[in-house]
């Protein structure tokens, strides 16, 4: 059996319960289901190809799940993209899943005020920027970067992610 993480796209405490989406990923199939935080994010175990797995995560909930393997998100944690980059001290990095390469490669970096898209890596777009209440600047440059069918976490929270994930 293979370590799954699915994000699931816009999901939040108002919008999804977690107990919930475990039983239906439970009800679909899969084994040591867990959530982490309270954001759509659920961890597995199942059999089959990845694209069954995603048929079958997709069918468990409302929501376009972006499906990870363990071990790849392992892999990518210990390469760090983010250190081939002078990052400012105190921007957020992030990570965006993306369903495929995106078709035109955008040129990189791309940036919009103090948001920078430095980097894409197979299914993944690594950006840092820096908060701006009340402005989603970073956000906004994804969209207009790599369309709308994408979804983001911080890099911390992969980390936390991976580290609950089955094994």
């Amino acid at each position: 059996m293979t370590s799954y993480a699915a994000f699931l796209r816009g999901v939040s405490p108002m919008n999804a319960n977690m107990a919930d989406l475990v039983r239906a990923f439970t009800k679909a199939g899969f084994t040591d289901v867990a959530t982490v935080a309270a954001s759509g994010n659920v961890v597995f175990r199942a059999k089959g190809t990845l694209a069954q797995v995603e048929k079958r995560a997709a069918a468990a909930s409302q929501f376009k799940p972006f499906i990870r393997t363990i071990d790849e998100l392992d892999a990518l944690l210990a390469r760090d993209p983010f250190a081939a980059f002078k990052l400012p001290r105190n921007a957020k990095r992030v990570i965006t899943f993306l369903r495929a390469r995106p078709k035109p490669r955008p040129a990189l970096p791309a940036s919009l005020e103090k948001a920078t898209i430095y980097a894409i890596s197979g299914r993944e777009a690594f950006t840092a920027y820096q908060v701006q209440p009340g402005n989603p600047v970073f956000m906004t440059l994804l969209a207009r970067t790599l369309g709308d069918d994408i979804t983001t976490r911080t890099w911390d929270s992969v980390a936390r992610i991976v580290a609950k994930a089955p094994r």
